[in-house]
C-alpha cells in the first residue's frame, strides 16, 4: 500500500538527481548527501540532521525496486492534485457542489489515463474509495517503520577469515531511552485520537464521492501525546551515540556487507527500527593472501630443496604444517594442502595453496661458487639445456 507522505515528497528532489536516475547514481548521491551532513560531523546542527534523515528515506525508498516503482506510481496518480479541493467533471456536465469560480477542472477521464499508465492494476483500488465505499471506516495506519542505516568497520587477514566479535559504536537515530521509544512523558502513555478513532485518516462524502485524507489532530498518526517527553519532544527518538556488540562470521570478504536486523534508525513513536548494513574492509596480509575458501602463501625455497626434494614447514591460520616438495619440483608451481583454507559459510574450509619461489643467493663466493661452477660443467657434459623446446629459441 503506497504511503500517503510519499504524495508530498519528492525524493528526487532530496537527492538532487533526475527521476529518470539508475540505482548507482542514486546511492552515489544519497552517499555524499548523508556523510555531509551526519551528525557526528554536524553535532547540534538541527538542518544538517533533518538533512540526514531526509535522505535516509529518500535511499531507503528509491534504492528498493518495489518500494520506487509503488512511489512513482503514486507521485503519477495523486501529485497533479486530482484529489485536491477543485471542480469535478464526468467529461460533459459537472457534479453539483463540486465547482466554484476559479477553481481548477478535474476531468475523471484524466483517471483513467493516468490509471492506464501505471498498470492499470490499481483502478479498482483508486475508484473502489469514491464509489459505494466512503462511507466505510478506514483502516488504522501502521507505524512507521525506522530507515536502514549504513556504516563500515576495518579488520584485519586473520579477523576476517576466523571471525571476531567487536564493539562498534554509532551516532544515529534511536529509541529514547527517558520514554523508551513511546514519545510520552514516563508515567503516561499516548492516547487514541478521538477524531478519527485512530485510523490516521477522516473520510468524508460529497455527492457520489467518498474522500479520505490525514487526520489534522494528530497528523495521520493515528495517536494524540497529551504529554511529550522532555527528552524527544514527543516522537519517541533522540540522536545519540550507542555501542552495539557485532558478530562478524568467519570467512567475511572485502567489501561484504553485513544486515544486522532492528539495530537502524529507531521508528517515530515505537514503531519497529530498521536495520543496520555493516560494509566490512579487510586489511591485506603480509603473508597470506586469498582466492575464494582457498588461503594462498608464497615461500622462498632455494634450487637444491626443488632439485632435490625437501619438506616445508609452512604457516596456516591454525599454526604450521609439513609440505612436501617432491624432487623436480619446478619454480612457482603450486602446492595444494586440503582442508588448511577459509572457513566456509556452510561449513568446512577451503584449502591451503602453496607456491615456491626460487630464491637467488645475491652474492656467491668460495666454496659455494665453485660448487656451483663444477655443477654447471656436469649439467653442459650431461646435455641438459634449461631452453630447449623453448618459443625464444626460434
Amino acid at each position: 500500500m503506497a504511503q500517503r507522505e510519499w504524495v508530498e515528497k519528492d525524493f528526487y528532489k532530496v537527492l538532487g538527481v533526475a527521476s529518470d536516475a539508475d540505482e548507482k547514481e542514486i546511492k552515489r548521491a544519497a552517499r555524499k548527501i548523508l556523510a555531509d551532513n551526519h551528525p557526528d560531523r554536524n553535532p547540534g546542527n538541527a538542518e544538517a540532521e533533518e538533512r540526514y534523515k531526509a535522505a535516509s528515506e529518500a535511499k531507503e525508498v528509491l534504492t528498493d525496486a518495489a518500494k520506487r516503482k509503488e512511489y512513482d506510481e503514486t507521485r503519477r496518480l495523486f501529485a497533479g492534485g486530482g484529489f485536491g479541493r477543485g471542480r469535478f467533471s464526468g467529461g460533459g456536465g459537472g457534479f453539483g457542489g463540486f465547482g466554484g469560480d476559479g477553481a481548477q477542472e478535474f476531468n475523471l477521464n484524466d483517471l483513467f489515463d493516468a490509471a492506464g499508465q501505471a498498470g492499470g492494476a490499481n483502478i479498482g483500488d483508486l475508484f473502489g474509495g469514491l464509489f459505494g465505499r466512503g462511507a466505510q471506516q478506514p483502516r488504522p495506519t501502521r507505524p512507521r517503520r525506522g530507515n536502514d542505516l549504513e556504516t563500515e568497520t576495518e579488520l584485519s587477514f586473520l579477523e576476517a577469515t576466523k571471525g571476531v566479535a567487536m564493539p562498534l559504536r554509532l551516532t544515529s537515530p534511536a529509541p529514547c531511552t527517558n520514554c523508551h521509544g513511546s514519545g510520552a512523558r514516563p508515567g503516561t502513555s499516548p492516547k487514541v485520537c478521538p477524531n478519527c478513532n485512530g485510523a490516521g485518516v477522516i473520510s468524508r462524502n460529497q455527492g457520489a464521492f467518498g474522500f479520505s485524507e490525514p487526520c489534522t489532530e494528530c497528523r495521520g498518526s493515528g495517536s494524540i501525546i497529551e504529554n511529550p517527553c522532555e527528552e524527544c519532544k514527543g516522537t519517541g527518538v533522540t540522536t545519540r551515540t550507542r555501542t552495539i556488540n557485532v558478530r562478524i562470521p568467519p570467512g567475511v570478504e572485502d567489501g561484504q556487507r553485513i544486515r544486522l536486523a532492528g539495530q537502524g534508525e529507531a521508528g517515530l513513536r515505537g514503531a519497529p527500527s530498521g536495520d543496520l548494513y555493516v560494509t566490512v574492509h579487510v586489511r591485506p596480509d603480509k603473508v597470506f593472501g586469498r582466492n575464494g575458501d582457498d588461503l594462498t602463501v608464497s615461500v622462498p625455497v632455494s634450487f637444491h630443496e626443488l632439485a632435490l626434494g625437501t619438506t616445508l614447514s609452512v604457516p596456516t591460520l591454525e599454526g604450521k604444517v609439513g609440505v612436501r616438495v617432491p624432487k623436480g619440483t619446478s619454480d612457482g608451481r603450486i602446492l595444494r594442502v586440503r582442508g588448511r583454507g577459509v572457513p566456509k559459510r556452510g561449513g568446512g574450509h577451503g584449502d591451503l595453496l602453496v607456491t615456491v619461489k626460487v630464491a637467488v643467493p645475491p652474492n656467491l663466493e668460495g666454496d659455494a661458487a665453485e660448487a656451483l661452477e663444477a655443477y654447471a660443467k656436469a649439467e653442459r657434459a650431461s646435455g641438459f639445456d634449461p631452453r630447449a623446446g623453448w618459443a625464444g629459441n626460434v
